[in-house]
C-alpha cells in the first residue's frame, strides 16, 4: 500500500491544456473517487497516475517516489477498466493469473494467488469458464480479480460499473467497498455518477473543466459545498436554486426574482441588495407549516418518500417528504426551508457565502 500525491499536474495536447495544475493528496489506504461531468479531465488524470498518459507538467508520486518518467509496469499499480478487457480465449483462472505468468512468477504462487482472489470475489466455481459464459457482473469480478492477484500498492478503477444494469451497479458498489475494507489498498476510482461517489468514497474530488472544484468527505461536500457547481452536482434529487437578492430595506430576507420571499440564516455574511442564489435541498423543505406560497405541478410517489414539484414564483422547486400528503396538481401549498440547511451563493462568483 502507498500514498499518492499529485502536485500541480498539467496535461497538454498541443496548445490545448486539459488539466490546469491539479493538486491532490491521497493517504495510504484511502478510497478516493474522482467525480465530475464528461470531459472534466478525471479519466485523463487517472491515466496519468497509471502512466498511460504522459504528464505535461507537475509531479506525480506513489509511495513517496516520483513516477513521472517511470513505466506503467514499474509503478506497482493495477487498473480495472470499464470494458473488462478480458482475453476471450482464456479461462477465468488464466485471465486472473496472466500478469503473474508474464512476470515469471512460480506456478504454485500463481495458483495460490488466483485461488485466494477467487475466494474473495466468489469466483471459485467459475475458474474453468470462459468470459463468453459469464454475466456482466461476473466479468467485472474477474477483471477485479486480475488486479487483486498482483497485490499492487494502488488500485485504479476507470468507471468500472458503467456497462452494468442499475440493479447490478448497486450490488457491485457494495462489493467493491467491502473489498476495499478487506484489503485496505489505496484506491482511486473514476466515475461520473455522484451516487457512486457518495456511497463508496472516503474522500471525493469534484472536478470541472480540468480544475479541482472541491475535495472532502461525502458529507462535507453535501453539507458545505464550496460553490454552486458542487452544490448542484452532489445530491439526488439536486439542490433547488432560486435567483434573487437580499432585501434592500425593511426586514432582512431573500427576495426571489419572481417575488417570493424566504428567510435567510443569520450567520451568513451578506450586504443589503446583494444579488445571490438561494440553495435548499428538497429534503430540507417542509410542506404546509407556514412559509411561501407555491402551486403544486407534479406529485411523484416513490414509496418511502414523495417528491413534490411546485411553482414558487417563476421557478420550479422540488420538495421531498415522507408524509403521505393528499395533494394533487393545482393545489396551493406553503413551503418553508430549514434555516440551518440553507446555502447562499454569490450570484457573480457562484461561491458559497460562509460565516
Amino acid at each position: 500500500m502507498a500514498s499518492v500525491s499529485v502536485a500541480n499536474a498539467r496535461k497538454n495536447y498541443g496548445h490545448l491544456e486539459i488539466l490546469h495544475g491539479v493538486d491532490i493528496d491521497i493517504q495510504d489506504g484511502e478510497f478516493v473517487i474522482l467525480v465530475g461531468p464528461s470531459g472534466c479531465g478525471k479519466s485523463t488524470l487517472l491515466r496519468m497516475i497509471a502512466g498511460l498518459e504522459e504528464i505535461s507538467g507537475g509531479r506525480i508520486s506513489i509511495g513517496g517516489r516520483v513516477v513521472n518518467d517511470v513505466a506503467p509496469k514499474e509503478r506497482d499499480i493495477a487498473m480495472v477498466f470499464q470494458s473488462y478487457a478480458l482475453y476471450p480465449h482464456m479461462t477465468v483462472e488464466a485471465n486472473m493469473g496472466f500478469s503473474l505468468r508474464l512476470a515469471k512468477a512460480p506456478k504454485e504462487e500463481i495458483k495460490a494467488r488466483v485461488r485466494e482472489a477467487a475466494q474473495i470475489l466468489g469466483l471459485e466455481k467459475l475458474l474453468d469458464r470462459h468470459p463468453r459464459n459469464l454475466s456482466g457482473g461476473q466479468r467485472q469480478r474477474v477483471a477485479m480479480g486480475r488486479a487483486i492477484v498482483r497485490q499492487p500498492q494502488v488500485f485504479l478503477f476507470d468507471e468500472p460499473l458503467s456497462n452494468l444494469d442499475a440493479k447490478l451497479r448497486v450490488q457491485m458498489r457494495s462489493e467493491i467497498k467491502q473489498l476495499h475494507q478487506r484489503l485496505k489498498t489505496t484506491t482511486i476510482y473514476v466515475t461520473h455518477d455522484q451516487i457512486e461517489a457518495m456511497t463508496m468514497a472516503d474522500k471525493i474530488v469534484v472536478m470541472r473543466d480540468g480544475h479541482v472544484e472541491q475535495i472532502g468527505s461525502p458529507l462535507d461536500l453535501y453539507d458545505s459545498p464550496a460553490n454552486l457547481f458542487v452544490a448542484g452536482f452532489i445530491g439526488s434529487p439536486g439542490m433547488n436554486f432560486i435567483k434573487g437578492q437580499i432585501s434592500a430595506d425593511g426586514p432582512i430576507e431573500f427576495v426571489a426574482n419572481g417575488g417570493a420571499r424566504l428567510p435567510i440564516p443569520a450567520h451568513v455574511p451578506f450586504t443589503r441588495g446583494q444579488q445571490v442564489i438561494y440553495g435548499i435541498r428538497p429534503e430540507h423543505l417542509t410542506i404546509n407549516q407556514g412559509g411561501a406560497q407555491a402551486d403544486v405541478t407534479l406529485i411523484e410517489p416513490t414509496g418511502a418518500e414523495t417528491q413534490i414539484t411546485a411553482g414558487l414564483g417563476n421557478v420550479q422547486i422540488v420538495a421531498t417528504v415522507r408524509d403521505r400528503l393528499a395533494l394533487r396538481a393545482g393545489d396551493l401549498i406553503s413551503i418553508a426551508p430549514d434555516l440551518t440547511k440553507v446555502q447562499l451563493f454569490d450570484a457573480v462568483s457562484e461561491k458559497a457565502l460562509r460565516g
